[in-house]
């Protein structure tokens, strides 16, 4: 009798031992589990965080780039435009206009300034810079056969010239958050300066008919 009570209360006390083992096997699985979870959230977060880090830093440093090939594709075209009417003023001193003028544009280095600006600039920005950069090689073309600073035949590509290059102005403007410019900012009516063209302004009143 009192060996099946000693036998009785040692399978208890077996069983409450495994049932402490279980729970405490329990309670290390999930301390192991929450530990791993809350490292793996703690990785992801950093791994999230460095991405988000990265793709800041990346668009900055483009923005900084393009910033800096748009204002130096505008200066190279003007330096190269300068080159351009200075030879169309002073034509016949030069000995080879077409080789001179392609020197202005080389010399600028447009062409450098070009490639970089397809390789950085918004779809927007590269467009009217090859617009402006093909204004400008026709004004080479025209400087090139001879045309004077005086000679209709320069101005009739010379002022769509100027209106691409105020049209590259309003885009990078526009893309870089800045406020718009209108022609009326300056007490203009059109970017293309025929207005204030002298000699425009004459070719117009050459061709005006006399009043009867």
């Amino acid at each position: 009798m009192a060996s099946g009570m000693i036998s009785g209360t040692g399978r208890r006390g077996v069983n409450a031992s495994w049932r402490d083992t279980d729970w405490g096997q329990g309670m290390e699985w999930g301390t192991l589990v929450a530990t791993l979870g809350g490292g793996l959230i703690a990785i992801a977060g950093t791994v999230l965080a460095d991405r988000l880090r990265t793709r800041q830093e990346h668009r900055r440093g483009l923005q900084a780039r393009r910033r800096d090939v748009y204002t130096e594709f505008i200066a190279a075209a003007g330096t190269a435009h300068t080159e351009l009417r200075r030879l169309a003023q002073n034509g016949t001193a030069a000995t080879d206009l077409e080789e001179a003028s392609r020197l202005a544009l080389t010399d600028a280095r447009i062409y450098e300034v070009r490639e970089r600006l397809f390789i950085d600039a918004s779809a927007r920005i590269a467009g009217t810079g090859q617009t402006m950069f093909e204004r400008l090689r026709a004004l080479r073309a025209t400087v090139a056969a001879g045309a004077g600073l005086s000679a209709p035949a320069f101005h009739d590509i010379y002022h769509p010239y100027l209106n691409a290059v105020w049209a590259y102005r309003e885009a990078v403007r526009d893309e870089l958050g800045g406020p718009a410019l209108t022609p009326a900012d300056f007490g203009w009516s059109t970017w293309d300066g025929r207005e204030r063209c002298a000699h425009c302004g004459q070719r117009g009143a050459d061709t005006t008919p006399a009043q009867p």
